[in-house]
């Protein structure tokens, strides 16, 4: 697939309902799947309002569809500043939540596509690291993670446990 047909964007209200199935149907493969990480509370349309009301939420678009989802957040997290572990680095950087990808792009290299992206916008805005976390059960993030080049760093912890966290110098 060309890079070209994508297209990295801020989401905009027409998008909500693609993004809502796109990650009611994550959180249902996790739960078919005995994950821990996301249930029927979490995340949800109203996370995606919020996500929107501070400008995090993106979308991926192949061909004028909708084909991921992600909050990506440049003012920090601040369960990172209690790292069990050792961060890359101490500078500014990004940090995406809520990564998910539509069920029938599944399998097409969307999620490493998603990843680049938010990448090659953190470079444009002068940062150079990228910090993303997720559950120890998750798998098939755990494996994108590895093929795009993220080295784990430790954990943190969250309300809802603790998840491992990797870092990528940008």
């Amino acid at each position: 697939m060309d890079m070209e047909r994508y297209i990295f964007r801020r989401a905009v209200a027409t998008d909500l309902p693609v993004i809502e199935k796109i990650l009611k149907d994550a959180v249902a493969r996790m739960l078919a799947e005995g994950k821990q990480q996301w249930n029927e509370s979490y995340p949800t349309a109203v996370h995606v309002l919020a996500d929107m009301a501070r400008d995090v939420a993106f979308v991926l678009e192949l061909q004028g569809e909708v084909v991921a989802y992600g909050a990506v957040v440049l003012d920090g997290e601040p369960a990172y500043n209690d790292l069990a572990g050792d961060w890359l680095s101490d500078q500014e950087y990004v940090v995406v939540h809520r990564v998910a990808v539509s069920q029938n792009a599944q399998g097409r290299g969307v999620g490493a596509r998603f990843l680049k992206a938010v990448e090659f916008y953190a470079a444009g805005k002068g940062i150079g690291s990228f910090r993303i976390d997720t559950n120890f059960d998750n798998f098939a993030m755990l494996a994108l993670l590895e093929k795009c080049g993220f080295a784990y760093c430790g954990e943190v912890m969250y309300e809802r446990g603790s998840r491992k966290a990797f870092e990528k110098l940008i």
